[in-house]
């Protein structure tokens, strides 16, 4: 499983998503490798094996002659005979030709990426090389299926099917359209497609997003399914805490945004009219 941050180490609501998605198929009885592009060393790992991209090494390895040698049938016959060669210059060329072929499969890069696992300005450079890890991870580890959230890891997804052969699913949590609105970044869309189109399974987390997701990036609907997101019980007096809190202190200023996308018509519109509610109050 890709994701791009983990608790306590969260900036928004993607890395609370994926713990609670953990923590359930870990009752179901799955265990989950979790790659994040950095680890801190004080994430739960109750339900997961923390993978920490900054720890793995990239090795990119020159296979382009055996992959070519792989493709040839041959027949092979008892016979040392070779044109213009004698008996032991043809013991000479078989141990030749034996170092040759493996020379051509040593490393040509090897080499470690720190991430900052943030939201930077250099997070596309990010993004690329987080794809490096998937397909090196991919390769070293056994599992059964890939399972990348949101635009940020789609590419080592997709990195990782590639190098493994296995099924992939992506978790549609927010489209570019949710985030930006009709001004959307072309290369975040861009990417958002190429994982979609790749997937084997498009997760969303609502109908109004997997009807974004088939009409705005034309993905078959028949590999999307939506899965709405779940909330996590809690002890009811804590519950009860916090419910005679909202009702006593911010009821009479609350305002309820239904989505990202009306956010930006509310706030504009309707700025006037209600208490502002702190953000340290919640």
């Amino acid at each position: 499983m890709f994701g791009w941050e983990f608790p306590p180490h969260i900036t928004g609501g993607l890395g609370t998503a994926c713990f609670g998605m953990t923590k359930g198929l870990l009752k179901n009885g799955v265990e989950v490798l979790f790659v994040v592009p950095k680890a801190y060393g004080d994430e739960s790992e109750e339900a997961v094996r923390l993978i920490n991209a900054s720890d793995v090494t990239i090795d990119v390895r020159k296979t382009e002659q055996q992959d070519f040698w792989k493709n040839i049938t041959y027949l092979e016959i008892n016979s040392n005979l070779v044109p213009y060669v004698g008996p032991e210059a043809f013991d000479n060329l078989i141990e030749t030709g034996e170092a040759y072929f493996n020379w051509k499969e040593e490393s040509i890069f090897n080499a470690r990426y720190t991430f900052s696992g943030k939201y930077g300005a250099n997070l596309l450079e990010e993004v690329s090389r987080y794809a490096l890890v998937g397909a090196q991870i991919a390769s070293e580890s056994q599992f059964d299926l890939i399972h990348a959230h949101d635009w940020l890891t789609y590419p080592a997804g997709i990195a990782a099917k590639k190098a493994s052969g296995k099924p992939l699913v992506v978790h549609m949590h927010a489209t570019e359209f949710d985030r930006s609105g009709e001004n959307v970044n072309q290369q975040v869309y861009d990417i958002e497609r190429q994982g979609m189109e790749a997937a084997d399974r498009v997760i969303t987390v609502s109908n109004l997003t997997r009807n974004i997701v088939i009409e705005r990036y034309g993905i078959n609907p028949e590999k999307v399914i939506t899965v709405h997101n779940a909330v996590e019980p809690t002890d009811r007096s804590d519950f009860e805490n916090v419910e005679s809190m909202c009702l006593k202190k911010w009821l009479p200023s609350l305002v309820v945004l239904p989505s990202r996308r009306d956010l930006n018509i509310l706030l504009k519109q309707h700025t006037r009219c209600f208490n502002v509610i702190p953000m340290s109050g919640l």
